[in-house]
């Protein structure tokens, strides 16, 4: 993993006004602490910090913090961001040391062709996005990788799957699962709103109706014919 320089200015002023400020003029407000160091309020250009912070290791860049004329090496931990814009409003810097283990998020990356879960209609539902690892700070992965080609509908990549890197662990279950190759999904037709199952309530009542009123009149009109007939044979025998 490379190593990234970053100036930090030490003694800022502390609280939200002051905070405010640094942000208007594209500072960002920062501590630094760790091993026994008492914290220290620094201010650190925003771009040198993106351009820190977005390299290949990411979040975990080994950054070394000039401070005056003392260097501290350091990883960027918790971070701040704006509700709305995403950038950085604070961040803590923890001193490490090169030989030391530490903790680190991850990122897993799908790599392959999931081709029979495509062929079946299935999804691919990746439902873990980083490993929690540790290591040395140098020996800490840019990303992992999960291979999903053979993955099969009703099977999954597990954490014992993912292969790390000489000198990594992690203390995750290795049964928890990294991707899930899904059925696919039911389609559930529309069920129709309450004011049309009324209309189509009533014109069934209505049809109903009708038809009882047609054979009704039907009825009477044979009841009707028999009796004149009955009538007039009745007659013409007397």
């Amino acid at each position: 993993m490379e190593e990234v320089t970053l100036t930090a200015e030490l003694g800022r002023p502390t609280g939200s006004r002051s905070s405010r400020r640094l942000r208007l003029a594209g500072k960002v407000p920062a501590v630094l602490y760790g091993h026994g160091t008492d914290p220290m309020s620094l201010a650190v250009d925003g771009r040198d910090l993106r351009t820190a912070l977005t390299g290949d290791a990411g979040l975990n860049a080994l950054i070394t913090l000039q401070v005056d004329s003392e260097s501290h090496l350091a990883m960027a931990r918790h971070l701040q961001r704006h509700p709305v814009k995403g950038t950085v409003d604070h961040v803590d810097f923890v001193i490490v040391r090169r030989d030391e283990i530490v903790t680190a998020d991850v990122p897993i990356n799908l790599i392959g062709e999931a081709t029979e879960v495509n062929q079946e209609g299935g999804i691919v539902e990746q439902q873990l996005f980083s490993l929690t690892i540790k290591a040395k700070p140098l020996d800490i992965p840019a990303s992992l990788e999960a291979d999903i080609s053979g993955l099969i509908i009703g099977e999954s990549v597990r954490v014992a799957d993912l292969k790390l890197p000489s000198g990594v662990e992690t203390e995750v279950d290795p049964e928890e699962a990294v991707v899930v190759g899904q059925p696919p999904a039911a389609v559930e037709l529309p069920e129709p709103a309450e004011g049309e199952e009324a209309a189509e309530g009533e014109e069934g009542a209505e049809g109903a109706a009708a038809g009882e009123g047609e054979g009704g009149e039907a009825a009477a009109s044979e009841g009707g014919g028999e009796a004149a007939a009955e009538g007039g044979g009745e007659g013409g025998g007397e």
